[in-house]
């Protein structure tokens, strides 16, 4: 079978489960291989064989990171050209769709973005106008790149060769034209991360403010192992970091369980979590849009609502 490319995001080795998500995904196109680039990619080659990359390719270079995305670019255009694999399937994250449309133009292929599902044939299953249409679609040009976005698909261990092929490649000019010069890594809540969760526990404008995120949301969320996420209301008003925003100007989630809490289910909000599996709502407004896409709903005051929830859990741990 042909090789499937399968690019990993992870941080200073510590491979993304999302990536993980993509080489199940991979193994049902072809023989998994995954390329790793820059500072702790040495580190991930056996967690990436555990999950059944029949090939590694490292690029351990770090100045790879240097340079914003345009390194990992060209080092897959490369990779594409000399290996001519059956796709190449990348994470749906911000860095990752970029590296996708700049590794489409190198290679004169068709690109896809925010998949949700991938068939055996290569066709792409996205969600697409804020949720409300399905689409499927099929590269016809070139070796198909196509972006998946998180939760997708489970990891499966399938343990595999892992065999490690060190790669590398001479940036051009455009590559390196723009370099990082500093970077903040971001405070860990100890809870998962919201784009990657299987759980999500969310608020909205009904929180009412930002205590209530402290003693109603983030107490449901913990008790659930689950990510915490807000509605732009409640980001705007600042009872909630922006980086937890759920939405079509904030982050997109695919959780197995949403739990909206206080959310009127604006399209916007909609087109960021409308791909859950299973949707539970708690909001006293019964005609609110969001009881639209609810499996399950509470009628009722979420601040006494979530509270018993949270109790019953803790009751039955």
């Amino acid at each position: 079978m042909s090789e499937v490319f399968v690019l990993v995001e992870h941080t200073n080795g510590d491979v993304k489960k999302v990536s993980l998500e993509l080489l199940a995904m991979a193994a049902h196109l072809g023989t998994p291989s995954a390329v790793v680039v820059g500072k702790g990619a040495d580190s991930t080659v056996a967690t990436l064989a555990e999950h059944g990359a029949a090939q590694v390719y490292v690029c351990a270079d770090e100045s790879m990171t240097n340079h914003v995305v345009a390194p990992t670019a060209e080092l897959l255009a490369q990779l594409v050209t000399e290996k001519a694999p059956t796709a190449v399937l990348i994470p749906s994250s911000i860095d990752g769709k970029e590296i996708a449309g700049r590794l489409a133009i190198a290679v004169n292929s068709g690109v896809i973005t925010d998949a949700v599902a991938v068939s055996a044939d290569g066709i792409a299953t996205q969600n697409v106008f804020g949720g409300a249409t399905i689409v499927h679609s099929k590269v016809t040009s070139g070796t198909p790149i196509i972006t998946v976005r998180p939760n997708a698909i489970a990891p499966v261990v399938s343990n595999a060769a892992g065999t490690r092929v060190d790669v590398s490649v001479t940036l051009s000019a455009v590559a390196k034209s723009t370099t990082v010069v500093g970077s903040v890594a971001v405070q860990k809540s100890g809870r998962p991360d919201l784009t990657e969760a299987s759980i999500v526990v969310s608020g909205g404008r009904g929180v009412g403010g930002e205590e209530a995120f402290g003693t109603v949301i983030e107490p449901l969320a913990d008790v659930l192992g689950a990510a915490v996420g807000a509605s732009r209301a409640a980001t705007d008003a600042g009872w909630y970091p922006h980086q937890f925003q759920v939405g079509q100007t904030g982050k997109t989630v695919s959780p197995q369980l949403y739990v909206a809490n206080g959310i009127s289910g604006a399209i916007q909000h909609r087109a960021g979590m409308q791909t859950s599996k299973t949707v539970i709502v708690v909001n006293k407004d019964p005609e609110a849009p969001i009881f639209d896409l609810a499996d399950f709903g509470v009628v009722g005051d979420l601040h006494s609502v979530v509270p018993a929830l949270t109790q019953a859990l803790n009751d039955r741990k």
